[in-house]
């Protein structure tokens, strides 16, 4: 049985504890706010491009005109995933949850005789995804250093993935990331860029365009990728503001109880102790 001292000492760590969880649940709050009004605020847009190039993609169909990036390289043997996850931890199961589904896609496509290539975004998913397939890492992106994640940061992973499919590095890019929901909702999104895929296509039976489908696309399309993995990293910085603030509440109300259980036992051991040493006394008296 612990000695009162060494219960006082773990009541008192525990409340620190308590006290540090507490803090990063009300940063995490603030924090939480402004990436909200960040991705819903980015989503209209996202969904109105999509909306475009979607009746641009119908009016092309499969025309041997058509860019690489709608149609593709005639082939998916090269995949290349990337992973978008978080630089810090303490945020729940939300870089689990990311790596999980990212795990299974690519045991499936070793599976099916495929090449993998994987490209990080954030510090602790290539953590955990290096101990298992490491070899097949060909880059990571590190924004530990970005306050708040701006155009210009998607611009630049978009580039990088562009660049490799221009070069025949890659045939299939596909974005895993979590989309916000709410704060105890983050919901694991598996997003194919290239080729890109887009849903409806009833929009070019309303306009005529000009110089032309084929034209237009090419322009839009590098500007609908980034477009995507911005989108993806404002959901993902929602995402984990809203993890980390349910996780650090879940760890403020565990501290919480842990203290309650703890002083118990405390004021138990101290009466124990207090009744000991009176019956010693009384006992030492009598014999006197």
């Amino acid at each position: 049985m612990p000695s009162l001292k060494d219960l006082k000492n773990r009541i008192a760590s525990v409340k620190n504890t308590r006290k540090i969880t507490k803090a990063m649940q009300m940063v995490a709050a603030a924090k939480l706010r402004r990436a909200q009004e960040a991705a819903v605020a980015a989503r209209p847009y996202a969904e109105r491009m999509n909306s475009v190039m979607a009746g641009l993609a119908a009016g092309v169909g499969q025309s041997a005109s058509a860019p690489r990036l709608l149609s593709g390289t005639g082939s998916d043997k090269v995949q290349l995933l990337v992973v978008m996850t978080s630089e810090r931890g303490l945020c729940g199961g939300f870089n689990s949850t990311i790596v999980r589904m990212a795990r299974a896609k690519i045991n499936e496509l070793l599976g099916a005789g495929k090449t993998v290539k994987i490209l990080t975004v954030g510090k602790k998913g290539r953590e955990q995804l290096r101990r298992e397939f490491g070899q097949y890492f060909v880059g990571h992106v590190d924004l530990t250093e970005v306050k708040r994640v701006g155009y210009a940061n998607a611009q630049g992973i978009a580039r990088d993935v562009l660049a490799r499919f221009e070069a025949g590095e890659c045939d299939v890019v596909t974005l895993f990331y979590n989309r916000f929901q709410s704060v105890i909702s983050q919901i694991p999104t598996e997003l194919q860029i290239i080729p890109a895929k887009f849903e409806g296509g009833a929009v070019s039976s309303l306009y005529d365009y000009e110089p032309g489908e084929e034209a237009i696309l090419a322009d839009l399309l590098p500007r609908g990728v980034a477009t995507q993995v911005f989108t993806a990293l404002l959901e993902n910085g929602a995402s984990e503001q809203g993890a980390r603030m349910s996780a650090m509440d879940n760890a403020t109300r565990n501290a919480g109880d842990m203290i309650n259980k703890l002083t118990t036992q405390y004021n138990r051991s101290r009466q124990a102790a207090i009744t000991t040493e009176l019956i010693e006394i009384i006992a030492g008296a009598e014999a006197l």
